[in-house]
């Protein structure tokens, strides 16, 4: 672990003494991000800039810093208001790193998740009233006597002085339904709206008979769910009326959702993994269908068409901008800093096969240009700390993670 020094505010963590690169970001003018070829050339967009945005014409230059390296394969993490982070271990376990850079011992009580694949332990997110109540919720992937799937558990954090703890009255809240005896697509990210519902996102388990499922509001694969607190279906919920459905349901139509933040407003986004091209930004709505996989840019893997091929349909939402080829999204945060004004008001995307951030400057609900920071490593989780600074978690396929944080230089 490097050794690292104090920051001047107490709610700070700690960075590295040495900082890293300063990333130089000037002057690009119109020219977009990405500028590889795409996997589906003959696809066009339905609007302008709903992909390969230009970049802006000016971009601030970014300092890199270590502020904990030799964790375990992470997932995600979250700031406690003190300043320390809550992170999970796709291998099931939960640390709290400190200020000075160092994973405190397990966690106690972390229920048994199946880590196989693209399972394990995944988002974490703190109750509303965590202040005084102390309580987390954290999403994994559940073994089940008929397969598994993603579930939502609840507990009380109960920190120990030696930098651990335990999780007491644990509760799995909510399943995803039905069980599915696969190893992809669990989704899964947590996100606490301004009126104290939990949205949830899963993925379609990625399978050709399972992922058809994402239209079928019976099935509780490839949606976004809204849930209370206990894991009840709110009164107001779309489909709550709706013979046969899933009351939970907030929209579908979604592939494998493993990015979500609320902008400004208070309102969800998301960013869902595509096929070979076609991860997409969504604003999800209520009761809207965002097409998959019927409705989808890109191409499956094998390089044939998804379906019918159809990029737009008049039942469903077209994506408010999507990649092609992906940029494989897994952590999102709303910018609303002063550290980085330049930023201010974008969403910021992990990038697990771009290797970086992705920064998306909004005109309204629209992308107006498309930034890209890179870390030449796969980003996991992306978050806006105390200090304004962006922190960012990167992994190694299979290894060990870091957590990088990002300044202005």
């Amino acid at each position: 672990m490097t050794r690292l020094i104090r920051l001047l505010t107490g709610t700070m963590l700690a960075t590295t003494v040495l900082a890293g690169p300063v990333l130089a970001q000037t002057s690009a003018g119109p020219r977009p991000a990405e500028t590889k070829a795409a996997n589906a050339p003959e696809q066009k967009p339905a609007f302008a800039n709903q992909t390969r945005a230009p970049q802006p014409n000016a971009m601030p230059k970014i300092a890199t810093e270590t502020v904990a390296e030799d964790l375990p394969h992470l997932w995600s993490m979250e700031f406690l208001p003190d300043g320390r982070m809550l992170v999970t271990a796709k291998q099931g376990a939960m640390h709290i790193v400190s200020k000075d850079g160092k994973a405190g011992p397990e966690i106690e009580g972390v229920p048994d998740v199946l880590s196989a694949g693209q399972g394990g332990l995944l988002d974490v997110a703190l109750a509303p009233d965590y202040q005084d109540s102390g309580r987390i919720y954290f999403s994994f992937s559940e073994e089940r006597e008929d397969g598994n799937g993603t579930s939502v558990a609840t507990a009380k954090l109960v920190a120990d002085e030696a930098g651990g703890g335990r999780l007491e009255d644990v509760a799995v809240i909510f399943q995803q339904m039905p069980s599915y005896d696969g190893n992809k697509h669990f989704g899964s990210r947590l996100v606490f709206s301004p009126e104290g519902h939990l949205y949830v996102t899963v993925g379609e388990r990625s399978d050709p008979e399972p992922r058809v499922q994402a239209q079928d509001l019976s099935s509780g694969l490839g949606k976004v769910f809204r849930i209370d607190p206990a894991g009840k279906a709110p009164a107001d919920n779309p489909f709550v009326s709706t013979q046969d459905a899933r009351p939970e349901i907030w929209s579908l139509g979604h592939r494998n959702l493993q990015a979500a933040t609320l902008d400004g407003q208070g309102r969800l986004w998301t960013v869902e993994h595509g096929p070979k091209g076609g991860d997409e930004l969504n604003r999800p709505q209520a009761g809207k269908n965002y097409g998959w996989p019927e409705v989808t840019y890109g191409v499956e893997y094998s390089g044939s068409p998804v379906g019918d091929g159809i990029t737009a349909k008049a039942q469903t939402e077209q994506p408010v901008y999507y990649w092609d080829p992906v940029i494989a999204p897994s952590g999102m945060a709303f910018y609303d800093g002063d550290a980085i004004p330049e930023w201010k008001g974008a969403f910021l995307v992990g990038g697990l096969v771009s290797q970086g951030v992705v920064i998306l400057h909004m005109d309204g609900d629209k992308v107006a240009h498309e930034e890209r920071v890179s870390l030449d490593a796969r980003v996991r989780d992306v978050k806006v700390g105390p200090d304004g600074a962006v922190y960012a978690v990167t992994e190694s396929r299979g290894g060990s993670s870091t957590i990088v944080r990002l300044t202005k230089a």
